[in-house]
């Protein structure tokens, strides 16, 4: 049985890994298309377009500067850079419990701390963005977020396993 519990633990925290690699890769490749909308949330363009009465209520939430947007991003990226090392570095620490060459609670821990990274990463999106109010025009971003902050959760469970 602690086998399988190993294999999934790694299967699992390997899955969150590639996936938040390919989303940092369009990150630092590509940074215009995410920042654009970073960008938005936080100026709150949208809301201000389609629902200026609302709008007019936490307008001054708003952040315009480019500078402060830009750096937001930045942070973002950075912090997604974070998780997604600490979850490879879990991943390899599981894979090498699974070949006897570390101990499985090393690479569980290495992986838990990855996966709690990740999880912050997009629980803090949902919290900034519930600031921002995000929820008037960027429903599939939160919903994105939450299901993100979801799998993170998950995957943290599995993790305390064994």
């Amino acid at each position: 049985m602690e086998t399988a519990v190993l294999v999934a633990q790694a299967l699992a925290t390997g899955l969150i890994a590639a996936w938040l690699s390919l989303g940092l890769r369009d990150n630092l490749l590509y940074p215009s298309v995410n920042e654009t909308y970073t960008a938005q949330v936080l100026a709150m363009t949208r809301m201000q377009a389609d629902y200026p009465e609302e709008f007019q209520q936490v307008a001054h939430r708003a952040i315009t500067d480019r500078r402060l947007q830009s750096l937001a991003f930045k942070l973002v990226v950075l912090a997604e850079s974070v998780a997604c090392l600490m979850l490879w570095i879990g991943t390899i620490g599981l894979l090498m419990a699974l070949a006897g060459t570390a101990l499985p609670e090393t690479g569980r821990m290495l992986a838990l701390l990855g996966a709690l990274s990740f999880t912050t990463v997009w629980a803090t999106f949902l919290i900034v963005g519930n600031h921002f109010c995000y929820w008037f025009c960027h429903e599939g971003a939160q919903n994105t977020h939450f299901q993100m902050t979801l799998w993170g959760l998950a995957t943290m469970v599995l993790l305390c396993q064994g």
